[in-house]
């Protein structure tokens, strides 16, 4: 089986500019700590994982937003560039496959994103088209594929609780096997910070 690449998209950590939903419940910079903390986490599993390279794919530009965060070693980083999130997906996943490559797609909100899970959604990938670990929120927090169709990000229904869903269907419609993993919880919303376990702590304003 090929390699996977794991692309994760994040958003600068900066106050105001990351998990504004949660500035409510953190403030501007306890909000940004926590993305910081959990854009981190999500490299390193990512890394731990060993299933291929780990590419950051990020918002605003490297030289805007980016030049004195400190991240992990050992990884490619790359521009998310203009239009929507699909249109910053579908790039992502295209240059990747084009490549010969798996594709993993995540982001930096789910605290259960883990070395483990991402071996075994590569391993899924050697059997199947696709994989898909949807969020209770209707969105979801990792997709796994080994071929390219831009149906899949084009004209989605993003930041509803349609994206999930809607994902899935249109894989069937594109005749690929697909896996429907686990359920997994993002942390977008204060109300979702009950899903941070004991290591996060420190990051919640009681």
């Amino acid at each position: 089986m090929k390699s996977a690449r794991i692309i994760i998209f994040a958003k600068a950590p900066r106050p105001g500019l990351a998990k504004t939903r949660l500035i409510p419940a953190l403030g501007a910079e306890g909000a940004a700590e926590l993305a910081q903390r959990m854009l981190v986490h999500t490299v390193n599993e990512a890394l731990a994982a060993n299933v291929g390279v780990v590419e950051l794919c990020v918002t605003p530009t490297v030289d805007a937003a980016w030049s004195d965060i400190e991240l992990p070693a050992g990884i490619e980083i790359s521009d998310q560039g203009e239009g929507d999130l699909g249109a910053r997906m579908a790039r992502a996943a295209a240059r990747a496959l084009n490549k010969g490559e798996a594709v993993l797609l995540v982001g930096t909100d789910c605290v259960e994103m883990s070395a483990d899970l991402l071996r075994e959604a590569w391993l899924v990938l050697h059997d199947r088209d696709a994989i898909i670990h949807c969020t209770v929120d209707g969105g979801y927090a990792l997709l796994g594929i080994r071929q390219f169709s831009p149906f899949l990000f084009g004209n989605m229904p993003w930041s509803t609780d349609a994206v999930a869903g809607t994902t899935i269907a249109r894989l069937g419609q594109l005749g690929w096997s697909v896996h429907v993993g686990q359920m997994l919880h993002d942390v977008d919303e204060p109300q979702d910070l009950k899903y941070i376990g004991e290591k996060w702590r420190s990051y919640v304003v009681a």
